[in-house]
């Protein structure tokens, strides 16, 4: 079985400097940085209606700057000023023409009202440039990726805003979720050796707040890109249209600030990068250490531990806090060079433009055209010397989800053909499992089970006991030999059908915090009232669950702490008989309860066995016992195979030797 190594890192990536266990080296370059646009992308197909329509609406939100910088030099020069169309120097665009066309005649209040008129049109449905709703952002790289998740993000205001930031928030959410439910289904199917590594609240932070950056990743490359490029050629066509034949030195200047702020920003791309992964890697510290924290608050409590686990706790979110203010240090640099860039050439644009208008070459209205449309040029170019910087953010979550998307899990069985029910019995040949980390749990293990008997598997602690039972719903995969269901290697059968053949109770109590009912039914979504009141019953649940106050719909607490261990015990048992499957697996399913229940349970259990397998792994003999065969474990080989009369009948029996041991 292949498992994800566990390497030492710098402080770029995760286990050098915090807790990281799986995803253990999170440098990656800009070719894979790439590969992982390329990804997002794809999911962008889910959503082909939305991505269209916000495409419609940002492109219409071009239309302002085809305007803005002309509507104030007609302002200035043929209102304020009072010049006639015909003796400007500087002849205006294509589009313009038509509006000036219709004022040319027109006394200059009524030129006033005209560019008042198309000002307000061009902002009821454009607005201001901007965006047309925003939340408060959190100083940390999960309140912003869950900011982002719901911002209305929009190159215009007015009508054609609202529409835009509608459909961006659909689309983005429509995005995260489609990558969330994914994300989880990988991490709920990946094979129990990667899950025992793997910590709840790093799963937490990537489902919640890595997703939320594939669709930002997504707008960045196809949107921000193509519509800077786009601002930034209509700005230089509009200068070069007006202004080519009288400074043609500005033309140049202008089409230089894209270039010169590439050159300056891409070179700090791996250093956001690391920074974002290192944000994130301190995030997903804090979540696994609030997890660790409240799923154990009882042992914290009873061991005078509060102390300790706060002080861990802040230490871990001022760790998040004091990566994600990096990343704030290196955003301010950048935008220190670039306003350092553009208000250098900002002063060599005004005393270009001042001295045109002294020698009567432009008029004053120019003075705003060519000011509107440099600084305009000047913030695209920002934005596309700072697009893969800023894409950088993207890609530290995206990788995040997507690495455990790769991972290997059951995922990948779905074409396999499907057990079609239990009828002979099932058989582990020569079956050898070794843990990832080297550890020998069961050595040539080779073991029939009927289909219809009571089966125990005994053994010292550290026997292999649950790795044999693992083996036979396929929780674990051998790493040598085979498991057969009716003669039919299950590596070859689609796992979820040989699932739905076997219900295993563990040992640790695994209910939710929802009602019983909805613990029964969590196996069994059509289960009848009266099947759960059966199942109940056999597990000698029943009595106790009705003398609750309100019965079946009772709600439990955290993992069913209402509960003593042994009513949870109990239930437990009567969830996996509910869902009548033809193998039923129980680790030591009568640990907690008093010696009347055990013997009522192992009854039902011995009459359950008339017509499925049932295989128990207990150490108390009273259980034990009564199955029809025992199986004996010890340093994980089989020692002996037999009834308990039969075993306690050979003086040199291993499994009468610890029954010995135990009886002391």
């Amino acid at each position: 079985m292949s498992r994800p190594t566990r390497n030492k890192t710098d402080d770029s990536g995760s286990s050098a400097r915090f807790d990281d266990r799986i995803d253990t080296d999170a440098r990656i370059g800009n070719w894979e940085v790439l590969k992982l646009l390329g990804r997002s992308l794809k999911l962008l197909a889910s959503a082909k209606g939305l991505f269209a329509g916000k495409l419609a609406l940002a492109a219409l939100a071009l239309i302002p700057s085809l305007y803005a910088s002309w509507l104030p030099k007609i302002l200035v020069d043929q209102v304020i000023l009072q010049q006639p169309f015909d003796e400007t120097k500087v002849p205006f665009p294509p589009h313009i023409i038509p509006f000036v066309n219709a004022v040319r005649d027109l006394a200059p209040m009524e030129i006033m009202a005209a560019l008042a008129g198309f000002f307000i049109l061009l902002l009821l449905l454009f607005g201001r440039e901007g965006v047309l709703t925003g939340f408060a952002q959190g100083e940390d790289s999960a309140t912003q990726s869950e900011n982002a998740l719901s911002d209305g993000n929009s190159q215009a205001n007015g009508l054609v805003g609202v529409g835009d930031a509608f459909i961006h928030i659909r689309l983005s959410q429509k995005l995260t979720n489609h990558l969330r439910t994914t994300l989880f289904q990988k991490m709920a199917r990946l094979p129990m050796t990667t899950l025992d590594d793997h910590r709840i609240g790093d799963a937490v932070y990537r489902v919640m707040y890595d997703t939320p950056m594939v669709p930002g990743m997504c707008y960045r490359v196809l949107l921000e890109p193509f519509f800077a490029l786009a601002g930034a050629a209509i700005s230089l066509y509009l200068m070069n249209y007006s202004y080519g034949g009288v400074a043609p030195e500005l033309i140049w200047v202008a089409a230089m600030l894209i270039p010169v702020s590439l050159l300056f920003t891409l070179p700090f791309s791996g250093l956001s990068r690391r920074l974002h992964q290192s944000s994130r890697a301190a995030g997903t510290a804090t979540t696994n250490a609030i997890e660790e924290s409240m799923s154990n608050i009882a042992a914290v409590q009873s061991l005078g531990g509060m102390a300790r686990e706060k002080a861990r706790i802040e230490h871990q979110s001022l760790e998040s806090y004091r990566r994600f203010r990096h990343i704030k240090v290196l955003q301010i640099a950048l935008e220190l060079v670039y306003l350092g860039l553009l208000f250098s050439m900002g002063i060599y644009v005004t005393v270009f433009i001042t001295d045109r208008i002294i020698g009567d070459v432009m008029t004053p209205g120019d003075f705003w055209v060519l000011f509107g449309l440099f600084f305009s040029l000047g913030g695209a170019a920002m934005k596309i010397g700072t697009f893969w910087i800023e894409l950088q953010a993207n890609a530290a979550g995206v990788r995040r989800a997507f690495f455990f998307i790769d991972l290997p899990s059951e995922d990948g069985q779905a074409a396999m053909p499907a057990l079609q029910g239990l009828r002979n019995g099932i058989r582990i040949e020569n079956a050898d499992f070794v843990y990832p980390d080297g550890r020998s749990a069961l050595k040539g293990v080779s073991v029939e089970f009927g289909a219809n008997e009571l089966v125990a598997i005994v053994g010292p602690t550290g026997a292999g006991k649950t790795s044999l039972a693992y083996l036979i719903p396929g929780y674990l995969r051998p790493t040598k030999g085979r498991v057969r269901f009716d003669g039919k290697d299950i590596s070859g059968i689609n796992m979820d059908s040989i699932r739905e053949q076997v219900a295993y109770v563990f040992q640790e109590h695994l209910l939710l915090s929802e009602s019983i009912r909805d613990n029964l039914l969590l196996v069994k979504p059509d289960a009848a009232e009266a099947d759960m009141r059966d199942a109940l019953k056999t597990a000698g649940a029943l009595q106790f669950v009705e003398a609750l106050p309100e019965g079946l719909d009772t709600i439990l607490g955290r993992s069913g702490d209402t509960l003593s261990v042994g009513q949870k015990q109990r239930l437990c048992i009567a969830r996996g008989l509910i869902r009548n499957t033809k193998v039923l697996i129980l680790d030591e399913p009568t640990a907690a309860l008093d010696p009347e229940t055990e013997t009522a349970i192992v009854d039902a259990l011995l009459q359950a066995s008339e017509n499925r397998l049932v295989i128990i792994i207990a150490h108390r003999l009273s259980t034990i016992r009564r199955a029809d065969r025992i199986i004996f474990l010890e340093g994980g080989t089989i020692r002996d195979i037999g009834s308990h009369e039969e075993l306690m009948a050979r003086s040199s029996s291993p499994y009468r030797r610890f029954v010995e041991l135990q009886n002391g």
